[in-house]
């Protein structure tokens, strides 16, 4: 059952015609249609008092930890150990390959194999992502920095670089040191 349009202009539609046709001479014989009356303004809420939230207290501890991004220098590493890691002179401890991993895979072995090599004091690892298709590059490789700039993995790595201008493949990291309690 199809409804049926009201004839005619609404209110609005006839305060518009109004206004456009407020400087136009009707032909002879034609009045302009009267002006429809006004409809009331809508009532205006009360305006709610704006509330500003203090900012939340810093906390005492140690200031947030730096971004990681792979291939620019980190602070708080000397420019000889630097360029070692870039070039990649540090011989790795370890690699990890995530070769033909999916993403979820390869998460989970990127966080347990730097858990691991974190616990055992170990300081340079590789990790191989794969070059991907060009030009963007796998998943792999574009997911890489934001795993190791998540929470739990941030605080154990202190730099990653290529270990060559031209293998975008893999990565070389350098671990911090794990400072443990003497208790023997």
């Amino acid at each position: 059952m199809r409804r049926l349009r009201p004839k005619g202009l609404s209110g609005t539609d006839l305060a518009l015609w109004h206004a456009y046709t407020a400087e136009i001479t009707p032909l002879f014989g034609r009045a302009r249609p009267a002006a429809p009356e006004a409809p009331p303004p809508p009532p205006v809420p009360p305006a709610e008092p704006i509330l500003v939230k203090p900012a939340p207290p810093k906390p005492a501890g140690r200031p947030p930890v730096p971004e990681i991004r792979v291939g620019e220098a980190p602070g708080g590493l000397d420019r000889k150990r630097w360029t070692a890691l870039r070039r990649g002179d540090m011989r790795a401890e370890r690699t990890l390959d995530l070769h033909g991993r999916r993403v979820q895979e390869a998460h989970a072995a990127l966080r347990a194999f730097i858990h691991d090599a974190a616990a055992d004091g170990i300081r340079t690892v590789t990790v191989v992502t794969g070059k991907g298709p060009q030009p963007e590059g796998g998943i792999l490789r574009r997911e890489l920095p934001h795993w190791l700039n998540a929470p739990d993995l941030r605080p154990l790595v202190l730099g990653a670089a290529h270990p060559h201008p031209t293998n975008a493949g893999a990565v070389n990291l350098l671990l911090r040191r794990v400072h443990r309690a003497k208790g023997w």
